[in-house]
């Protein structure tokens, strides 16, 4: 039988493990966005590429946040929030 403390402790290393990959695949798509919106405006003007990007990331963050929530109800499945 699995004591409460080896629980907490393998299930905080996953979700430790499952937190780098996503910070990992975060980063990925950082350098990507950031090439995307050099390619397509160019490196000229610095600010106004980095406001795009910014926007760019925020809109693509809450669309990608409400699927995910959706998907989830559909599953009838309950959302941490931390």
């Amino acid at each position: 039988m699995v004591s409460e403390v080896t629980k907490l402790i393998v299930e905080t290393i996953l979700g430790l493990i499952t937190t780098a990959f996503a910070f990992v695949a975060g980063l990925a798509w950082n350098d990507a966005i950031q090439k995307l919106i050099e390619t397509v405006i160019g490196t000229g003007d610095a600010l106004p590429s980095l406001f795009i990007y910014a926007i760019t990331v925020t809109v693509l963050a809450v669309v990608v946040t409400v699927l995910i929530a959706r998907v989830a109800a559909k599953m009838d499945v309950e959302l941490e929030n931390k």
